[in-house]
């Protein structure tokens, strides 16, 4: 492997991520069951991760971070709102602007979506000690957590 070309390498990378991403999409079924139990859309829990209970964010940096104008961010605040599950009001800087915070049942909400959300695929399930450890080390790499910079 240490003399594959960067053509090879680019090959090899692209196939990886074919196979990973059709993975992913072979197993959205379990995905979009957490989600029709929680009665939730796709853009519903982007927005219930993106939201905390205690500082709030405010609509244009929601918009932005979702990557909608405006309008659509408020449409999904108010689905959220009108569920019980994100409140808004008044930023104490600028009373002018909203601030969006998750309420408790919000917070629940995003909780049982984690659970559902991280609960491995069957075929994970099937592999061994040794390769599950080898595939969470890939993904270590790609995408370090604060607590694995540590180790």
């Amino acid at each position: 492997m240490a003399g594959t070309s960067p053509r090879g390498k680019e090959a090899l990378a692209a196939e990886a991520w074919r196979r990973c991403f059709n993975f992913f999409m072979r197993t959205r079924g379990q995905r979009d069951r957490v989600l029709e139990r929680l009665d939730l859309t796709p853009n519903d829990a982007r927005a219930l991760a993106s939201l905390d209970q205690d500082e709030g964010k405010v609509m244009r940096a929601l918009a932005e971070e979702w990557a909608c104008d405006a309008s659509n961010a408020t449409w999904v605040v108010d689905r959220l709102e009108s569920r019980g599950l994100a409140a808004r009001a008044a930023d104490p800087e600028d009373r002018r602007v909203k601030r969006v915070t998750l309420t408790a049942r919000g917070a629940k909400v995003r909780r049982q979506l984690h659970e559902g959300m991280y609960e491995p695929p069957q075929e994970l399930l099937q592999l061994d000690m040794a390769e599950l450890e080898q595939l969470r080390a890939i993904f270590e790499r790609l995408m370090p957590t604060p607590d694995s910079k540590a180790r």
